[in-house]
């Protein structure tokens, strides 16, 4: 599962990095505490161009078929083993694929029965990364209005798949979201013009990623608030004697919150 994570590169190092130009961009700030049914930045391939594009979408996806968005709390997240089948999932796997930038992402530890410790998780190299994800347009429903009233802008929106652990996040969770290498970027969207197929299942790009290219530290549990939001969440906090990773990584004291 992932419902947190963290995006604080700046637009010129994301903008580098997934090919788009920093001139088209829609602005976004810094968020370190990025939670379902927010608006963030996705890059996805442009409708008349099909060049690489920002979009600003909404985390928690709506089908098209939907008759409302309440979906959505229930769409932030798509099993990779149930894109190619699941409703929800299976015409935007076709034809509607998106990469979410990110620099961490959070995940909860369960210690006892009433104890979960938060962790984040970033790459060794400290870059930015990419998870793979899945977008939509959605209209709301006329439901047989006469007039037809005049519509509202659609609403897009996108999920963010998730696989089996690796070997890193395997003693935190069972899940963890997909995150693509940099040479996946464009067959992932589809824009590859070497390929013979670019419309061909890519369950095979939807693994973990290695875990010796990955860290984890443990950080405060102020992160399970949505308010909070600064770069203070990311400090390594003491980490709890019994876990698997603990003698890791220095403690340098939770924020206060």
């Amino acid at each position: 599962m992932c419902c947190r994570f963290v995006r604080q590169s700046r637009p010129e190092t994301l903008a580098a990095q997934f090919g788009v130009d920093i001139a088209v961009m829609p602005f976004f700030a810094p968020s370190y505490n990025v939670a379902p049914q927010s608006t963030q930045p996705v890059v996805r391939l442009n409708r008349d161009t099909g060049r690489h594009e920002f979009a600003l979408m909404r985390w928690g996806l709506v089908p098209f078929w939907a008759k409302d968005a309440k979906i959505a709390y229930t769409t932030f997240n798509a099993r990779a083993e149930e894109v190619r089948s699941k409703p929800a999932f299976r015409e935007a796997f076709k034809k509607r694929r998106c990469l979410i930038p990110a620099d961490a992402f959070y995940e909860w530890q369960k210690l006892d029965a009433k104890t979960r410790q938060p962790w984040a998780i970033g790459l060794k190299s400290g870059d930015p990364c990419a998870f793979a994800g899945l977008w939509e347009s959605w209209q709301t429903p006329n439901h047989g209005l006469s007039p037809v009233p005049t519509p509202a802008p659609a609403l897009e929106t996108f999920t963010i798949l998730t696989t089996g652990p690796n070997e890193l996040m395997q003693p935190i969770h069972n899940r963890m979201p997909v995150i693509l290498p940099a040479e996946d970027y464009t067959r992932w969207l589809g824009s590859d013009p070497d390929s013979t197929d670019n419309t061909r299942p890519l369950i095979d790009m939807l693994h973990p990623y290695p875990a010796e290219r990955m860290r984890a530290w443990p950080v405060s549990s102020c992160v399970g608030n949505v308010r909070n939001n600064d770069a203070a969440l990311l400090n390594p906090a003491h980490p709890d004697p019994t876990s698997p990773q603990g003698s890791l990584f220095p403690a340098h004291g939770y924020p206060q919150c």
